[in-house]
């Protein structure tokens, strides 16, 4: 029987380098897509799925990401002395309750696979999720949700993917298919960022993870892989290499990197013009700038 994916791991111990000055003081993880925080759209996506226990691999640093889940007494009872409802249920979805949320700290930048180890000891025996905030996810359905029903028929170990332009490869980890199901394929292999001409295919790993508890007994026995990290895809490979089932799911949505700025921009630009309450307005300045620039030009 399929045990039931309710915990998942947040690594967000980066030191967002991209984005300074900004992230000197404030965690690229609170920066505002629009009016919510990234971790905020991470935290909807795992809840939607189905998820009561989050773990956070944090770092120094990281007090702010800590303090934005915790009650605001002061600020709810002016909300609601001011009669501001939608403004306090608001403020509300992003309360924590007690117990629910677990912070581990990560010491050392040694990758994406050292980040999930760390939470080694509160996944237990238990299959999990692994969600990365700079991956930003538009889908009617959200894509974890998709990827724990796809779980739930298939067992084993599940990696989102989508096809990236093949001079694209370098910058993620790739799948060696197996077997191409349509929405969901078998991997033979993971090859973490080939050059274009030593790919495997174009079909690439992002931010979404359902894993086995086996993938923490691989990383405690790992050594320092690509980039010198211990990287989580090295875990996943061991795994086809004992004949453990291993899948990509093409999810349904839109994916945007948020870790770079130009990503951070077009989600921004996107999920804009995606509110009822911003489209009009935004709208007309895209038109108008749009405008000014081939006048430019």
């Amino acid at each position: 029987m399929k045990r039931k994916i309710t915990k998942a791991i947040f690594p967000v111990a980066g030191l967002g380098t991209r984005f300074l000055p900004a992230t000197k003081s404030i965690p690229k993880e609170i920066l505002t897509l629009v009016d919510r925080p990234l971790i905020q759209y991470a935290i909807d996506e795992a809840r939607a799925a189905g998820i009561k226990e989050f773990i956070f691999v944090t770092a120094r640093g990281k007090s702010a990401l800590e303090d934005y889940f915790d009650h605001a007494p002061e600020l709810e009872a002016t909300l609601r002395k001011q009669g501001k409802k939608e403004l306090l249920d608001t403020l509300k979805a992003t309360n924590m309750d007690s117990g629910a949320i677990a912070y581990i700290r990560q010491h050392k930048a040694m990758g994406l696979g050292h980040a999930v180890w760390c939470a080694k000891r509160l996944v237990g025996n238990e299959p999990f999720a692994v969600i990365l905030t700079d991956d930003v996810i538009a889908a009617e359905k959200p894509c974890l949700q998709q990827m724990v029903e796809a779980y739930a028929e298939t067992g084993g170990n599940i990696v989102a993917a989508m096809e990236v332009p093949p001079e694209r490869t370098s910058a993620y980890g790739i799948l060696d298919i197996g077997e191409d199901m349509g929405s969901m394929v078998t991997v033979k292999n993971m090859v973490e960022k080939p050059k274009a001409e030593e790919a495997p295919s174009n079909l690439a790993v992002i931010g979404r993870y359902i894993l086995t508890p086996n993938i923490m007994q691989n990383l405690s026995r790992l050594k320092k892989g690509a980039g010198g990290e211990i990287q989580l895809t090295d875990a996943i490979a061991e795994e086809i290499r004992r004949g453990e089932k291993v899948y990509g799911f093409r999810f349904r949505g839109q994916r945007f990197d948020c870790g770079s700025k130009a990503g951070f921009l077009q989600a921004t630009v996107a999920f804009g013009l995606a509110r009822e309450d911003l489209n009009g307005e935004f709208s007309q300045f895209l038109a108008e700038m749009t405008a000014l620039r081939r006048a430019a030009e």
